[in-house]
């Protein structure tokens, strides 16, 4: 039995697993800054509702995103200890830089904003914010800065022993790849906040509860919705595939099926893989698309996989290819179901979109699986190499290590992790029924149907809890 298979299958469950919790508490440090900035300028308490309401929700999934991020780090040692060994000397240079700096930053903070509301002022509890969304991003940059050295290595040495070491760390933390990669990232994390958010606010108005700070909490998301959800796409997503064009351009091949080299290279939007023929089968295509997106111009040349040896090709091409495109089509669904939201709040019809409303509150999960996608994408693309043409991914697995190990690790981790996920949903959907806290002061009006356009969440509160 393969032990190399089940390394990887061990470590790509635990990482996208794990990441399910940091891109939305990423892409919420930075709607939590704006929250609190507009509770500070107007001094509305539905706006500083909403805002410790979303800091709960942050709470609770960073929890969970530690919990869930510890078994990576051992990974390192106990299933890739040949990869430790040859590249640690450089990727645990960004490894410790995140646990030491940007980790602490934003746990200590997180600490000021849950615990010190009634004991700062709102100026300074507004800064905590603002030291929690800094710390929350540079965690992630130096994440990405330790992949990206993985994609496209830049500021090493080969050390007289044969292994890594960090010659510029300079070269090391401007990596072309990491910047590219990291505005990518955050744009993406910024889209599953924005969706989230959305999602409860849209349930909160389809219920009737909340409903005067289910509308504000959607001014505030769906204008983050429609920008970040433009961003991933332009400039940053643009960016990164020309830079893929450039350094991986096998890569860039698979992910388009594209087997044979030329001018005028198409995009395709519809289309079945067949690798053991060298095609595209039943393809759907926009002519030059992809010569333009990766090259800038109509008439760029984009390498086939026939100019590439077979051991240089990404291992599981059909795998790769579909990951690309669901990714790019869930990418594009969401920048319209945001437009379409966002012009329709801006026509005060909205809330009376009951459709609409339904569409947002199930619509959550797009951004969680484009992400998934996404990662698959860079992560097979890059295949056969765990440093992208220095050390292939055969070679780091640990020697001690057999497949039965790894398979029993993989079942209790999933065991583990299915309990903690029913864990996360309970205390989610009680947070999400209990909603922002009741106002300090009482209310006469009384709740109507969301149609009306009529509410009082002091009555709502005591319906719903």
């Amino acid at each position: 039995m393969d032990a190399l298979f089940w390394h990887r299958l061990q470590f790509g469950f635990t990482i996208a697993y794990h990441y399910l919790f940091p891109q939305l508490t990423m892409g919420l440090a930075l709607l939590l800054v704006v929250m609190k900035g507009i509770s500070l300028r107007s001094g509305r308490e539905e706006d500083d509702r909403i805002a410790d309401f979303w800091i709960r929700v942050f709470g609770l999934n960073f929890v969970f995103g530690v919990v869930t991020g510890i078994p990576m780090e051992f990974q390192f040692g106990t299933n890739w200890a040949r990869f430790s060994e040859y590249a640690g000397g450089v990727i645990g240079q960004t490894l410790a830089m995140e646990g030491t700096i940007a980790f602490f930053l934003e746990s200590t903070f997180l600490g000021l904003l849950v615990f010190g509301k009634n004991k700062l002022s709102p100026r300074a509890h507004f800064a905590s914010a603002v030291a929690l969304f800094l710390g929350s991003w540079l965690s992630g940059y130096f994440i990405v800065t330790t992949n990206a050295f993985m994609q496209h290595p830049v500021g090493y040495a080969v050390a007289d022993d044969g292994r890594l070491v960090v010659e510029s760390l300079g070269a090391l933390l401007t990596n072309e790849w990491a910047i590219l990669e990291y505005a990518h990232t955050m744009m993406a994390s910024v889209v599953t906040a924005s969706f989230v958010v959305s999602a409860v606010a849209s349930f909160w108005l389809l219920r009737g509860m909340h409903v005067e700070v289910a509308k504000r909490t959607l001014r505030t998301s769906l204008a983050a919705g429609l920008v970040s959800s433009l961003l991933v796409a332009f400039p940053t997503g643009d960016l990164q595939a020309k830079a893929v064009a450039s350094y991986q351009p096998v890569a860039l091949a698979a992910m388009e099926g594209r087997f044979e080299s030329g001018e005028m290279a198409e995009i395709t939007l519809i289309g079945q893989p067949n690798v053991a023929e060298r095609r595209l089968d039943n393809p759907i295509r926009v002519p030059g698309a992809l010569s333009f997106l990766a090259m800038g111009t109509f008439h760029g040349n984009i390498r086939g996989l026939e100019e590439f040896p077979e051991d240089e090709w990404p291992q599981n091409i059909e795998l790769l290819y579909y990951s690309f495109h669901v990714m790019a089509g869930l990418g594009t669904l969401m920048m319209a179901l945001m437009a379409l939201s966002v012009l329709q709040h801006v026509r005060g019809k909205l809330a009376a979109s009951r459709g609409l409303l339904w569409t947002l509150t199930l619509a959550f999960p797009f951004p969680y699986i484009a992400t998934t996608a996404g990662w698959m994408t860079a992560e097979l693309g890059r295949q056969p190499w765990l440093v992208y043409g220095l050390f292939r991914t055969a070679d780091g697995a640990s020697p001690h290590v057999h497949a039965g190990n790894a398979i029993f690790s993989l079942v209790g981790f999933a065991g583990l992790y299915f309990v903690l996920g029913l864990l996360y949903v309970f205390l989610m959907l009680r947070e999400v029924s209990h909603g922002p806290a009741a106002p300090k002061k009482a209310s006469n009006e009384v709740t109507e149907p969301v149609s009306s356009g009529t509410s009082a969440d002091a009555h709502e509160e005591a319906s719903h809890g």
